[in-house]
């Protein structure tokens, strides 16, 4: 099952998307600039195979809702997060919050 739905964050709409997995589930907090995410992030390959593209993102670890990928500190963050002021063990909604 795919639920996408908007929450509201400091005034903002941005959007919270869980995709039930055998096993796992995905999830994603998006704004136009950036996003975060949960373990299944590959930080290194967007930092890496694909810098050209400047992707803003975040990585939780160990997450299992979205209150919880929110209240959770990241664990690693693209260079272009960095550039923008986002950092390892910063919370998820702190992350989301410079992307808007």
């Amino acid at each position: 099952m795919i639920d996408v739905k908007p929450i509201e964050i400091e005034g903002h709409s941005v959007i919270t998307i869980s995709v039930q997995l055998p096993k796992t589930t995905l999830l994603v907090v998006t704004t136009d600039r950036g996003y975060i995410m949960c373990g299944a992030l590959d930080v290194k390959l967007l930092n890496d195979r694909l810098s050209d593209r400047n992707i803003i993102a975040g990585r939780a670890l160990g997450v299992r809702t979205i209150e919880q990928l929110l209240e959770a500190p990241l664990e690693s963050v693209t260079k272009t997060a960095e550039e923008l002021g986002i950092y390892s063990g910063m919370t998820g909604r702190e992350a989301i919050i410079k992307m808007l």
